[in-house]
């Protein structure tokens, strides 16, 4: 495994549609792998492959309502994910590790059932909600090129952020 670079704002990569995965194989491993110890790194909870600089529909996201697992195994791999079924709204502060530092407040599912492959192609369906539910659709959206900040209802200031933060 390695640590790979995150791409940042900018970076033109992250405007551009990924392309689907259609070999299995050692080098999808590989990114999946590197990914994992990349976001583990970062201390973020989803990562899409275009951040990393690979133009390929893979994520990984994890599930932050199973508090009982390690933060290693809350890791979901999803590759060509594809949401099938969300209901429900939240509205929160949401932020990106292409955008250090900038934050917003977006409107998503609270619930949300995404299809996709796992490493080996085998296809299963996975469910989220609250902030895992939020990451689905984060990191789905980056594989369309789009950021947060598209869908933010306004970006925060470093004052307002500061506030939000006090008080939790």
């Amino acid at each position: 495994m390695a640590m790979r670079n995150i791409r940042e704002e900018g970076d033109s990569i992250l405007l551009k549609r990924s392309r689907p995965v259609t070999d299995y194989n050692a080098r999808l491993h590989t990114l999946l792998d590197d990914m994992r110890e990349t976001l583990l790194h970062a201390d973020g909870v989803g990562l899409a492959a275009p951040q990393v600089g690979v133009l390929r529909r893979v994520v990984i996201v994890m599930d932050t309502n199973r508090e009982d697992l390690t933060p290693e195994e809350q890791i979901i791999e999803l590759v060509n994910p594809c949401i099938v079924a969300s209901d429900g709204e939240q509205e929160g502060q949401e932020g990106c590790l292409s955008l250090p530092g900038v934050y917003g407040i977006v409107k998503r599912p609270e619930h949300v059932v995404v299809r996709a492959n796992d490493r080996f192609g085998s296809e299963f369906q996975v469910e989220g909600t609250g902030l895992t539910a939020r990451c689905f659709c984060h990191e789905i959206d980056h594989l369309d090129g789009h950021l947060f900040t598209e869908r933010a209802e306004r970006i925060l200031s470093q004052e307002e952020l500061e506030e939000m933060n006090r008080d939790q």
